[in-house]
């Protein structure tokens, strides 16, 4: 069974960091890219980032430069280093396999 938790968000003010994991089980994560997608409120699913088997990155443009995904093979974990918070980051954060598999999300509110 495939199966995504998220966990690490929270409340932050903006300028504020967080960062988020995503344990992954279920299927052979060092082999494929995985991705971060947030929904903020009332709005559509947005991708994030993606980060493949071997490493490499890419981000949406409005994240580029604060945010910062990675991949532990070896412990079937994800990441996203989040600097520098922006209200409109605020959204509940999922990770994403090449299976469409996604979890349950983890809420990051950016406020003062």
């Amino acid at each position: 069974e495939v199966k995504l938790v998220e966990s690490g968000g929270g409340l932050v003010q903006p300028g504020g960091s967080l960062r988020l994991s995503c344990a992954a089980s279920g299927f052979t994560f060092s082999s494929f890219p995985m991705k971060w997608v947030r929904q903020a409120p009332g709005k559509e699913f947005e991708w994030v980032s993606t980060i493949n088997s071997g490493g490499i990155t890419s981000y949406v443009d409005s994240v580029k430069g604060r945010f910062t995904i990675s991949r532990d093979n070896a412990k079937n974990m994800l990441y996203l280093q989040m600097n520098s918070l922006k209200a409109e980051d605020t959204a509940v954060y999922h990770c994403e396999n090449p299976f469409g598999a996604r979890g349950q999300g983890t809420l990051v509110t950016v406020s003062s």
